[in-house]
C-alpha cells in the first residue's frame, strides 16, 4: 500500500536556492499536491547550496562542469537528508551516481533561447564588435559561428544577477532560456525568442527532472503520477545523444527532439569551441526507439568530426 506524505512525515524536496530553482521545486510540490489531494504542509522544501552557485567569477569549465550544480544535492539524496531532488535537466550529467535514478519529468516548457538586451531588439541588430555576455559554451560557439565580430565575455549567475550586469553595462546583450523567463513571469525581459532553426538549444532545455533513490518504490509510485511521458521520450533521445558524445559543460553540443504522434524527430549539432565549424545531423524514427536514435545520431556526428574537433587548442 502506498504511503502518502503528511504534515507529520513530509516529503523532503531538495533544490538549489535560486528563484528559478525554487519555482521548480514549488511546481513539483504543486503537482504532487494536486495528484494526491495533499496539503502544502505534507512537503518540505530543502534548499541546498551547490558549488556552482557559490563560485560565480570563473568559467564552469575551470571549476568542474555540470556536476557543480548537482553534487551536493545528490549527496543529500543518497544520505537520506532529502527524499527527492528537483533539477533543471539541461544542467544534469548524463550519468547519475550509483543508487540514484531520474525517471520523472514535468511537461516541457519553451525550448528556445531568449535574446535579452536593454537597447537592441534582435541578435541580427547587434552592432559590429558588440560585447555579449554568456557562460554557455554552446551559445558562445554558436555566436562565434554566426557573428565572429562579437566580443564574448563570461556571464554567470541567476536571471536577476545577469539582468543587473546588463543594466550596469558589462555587456549589451545576453541569452537566457525562455523557459526560465516564462516560469518566473519575466517573459517580457526577452526582446525576442530565437527560433530553433537559428540556434539549436541545449539538450533538455526547458525540462524539469525529479531524481530519487533507486530502491525507493514508494516515492517512485508518487512520481509516476506526475511524470510527463512525451517529455520523457524526447529527453531519452536527447540525453542518449549527449551521453555518446560525452557531453559536459566543456563541450559545445546542441540537440532537440520533437514528437509527431508516435514518430520522433531528433536534430543534433556539435561545434568547435572557437565557433569555426559546426557539424549537424538529424534522425527520425519510432518513439519506442528514442534512445537508439540519439545514440545513432551521435555516432553520425562523431563520424563526421575530424580528430581534435573539440580541442581548445
Amino acid at each position: 500500500m502506498q504511503n502518502l506524505p503528511s504534515p507529520a512525515q513530509p516529503l523532503k524536496i531538495g533544490t538549489r536556492g535560486s528563484p528559478l530553482a525554487l519555482w521548480q521545486a514549488h511546481e513539483v510540490r504543486r503537482c504532487l499536491m494536486a495528484a494526491f489531494d495533499l496539503p502544502e504542509t505534507a512537503f518540505e522544501i530543502c534548499v541546498i547550496k551547490v558549488m556552482g552557485d557559490q563560485i560565480l567569477d570563473k568559467a564552469l569549465k575551470d571549476i568542474g562542469g555540470k556536476g557543480l550544480f548537482t553534487r551536493e544535492i545528490e549527496e543529500a539524496l543518497l544520505d537520506g537528508g532529502i527524499d527527492i531532488a528537483v533539477h533543471s535537466m539541461k544542467d544534469m550529467p548524463t550519468v547519475q551516481p550509483g543508487g540514484l535514478i531520474l525517471d520523472c519529468y514535468l511537461p516541457r516548457e519553451d525550448v528556445r533561447d531568449a535574446f535579452v538586451s536593454p537597447h537592441v531588439a534582435r541578435l541580427a541588430d547587434l552592432p559590429q564588435g558588440a560585447v555579449v555576455g554568456s557562460s554557455s559554451l554552446r551559445r558562445r560557439a554558436q555566436l562565434r559561428l554566426k557573428r565572429p565580430d562579437l566580443q564574448l565575455v563570461e556571464f554567470r549567475g541567476n536571471v536577476q544577477t545577469r539582468m543587473k550586469k546588463l543594466n550596469d553595462g558589462v555587456a549589451v546583450a545576453t541569452f537566457l532560456a525562455m523557459a526560465g523567463l516564462n516560469r518566473l513571469g519575466m517573459a517580457h525581459m526577452a526582446r525576442s525568442a530565437i527560433e530553433t532553426e537559428d540556434m539549436l538549444p541545449a539538450v533538455a532545455q526547458g525540462a524539469i527532472g525529479v531524481e530519487r533513490r533507486l530502491g525507493d518504490t514508494n516515492t517512485a509510485s508518487l512520481l509516476a503520477a506526475i511524470h510527463d511521458i512525451p517529455t520523457g521520450h524526447r529527453l531519452a533521445a536527447e540525453r542518449a545523444m549527449l551521453a555518446r558524445l560525452d557531453g559536459s559543460c566543456e563541450t559545445p553540443i546542441a540537440g532537440l527532439a520533437t514528437l509527431e504522434g508516435d514518430t520522433l524527430h531528433l536534430r543534433g549539432e556539435i561545434l568547435r569551441p572557437d565557433g569555426s565549424e559546426s557539424i549537424t545531423g538529424q534522425r527520425t524514427g519510432p518513439v519506442a526507439d528514442a534512445a537508439a536514435l540519439g545514440t545513432a545520431l551521435a555516432d553520425e556526428l562523431l563520424g563526421k568530426a575530424p580528430d581534435g574537433f573539440f580541442s581548445w587548442r
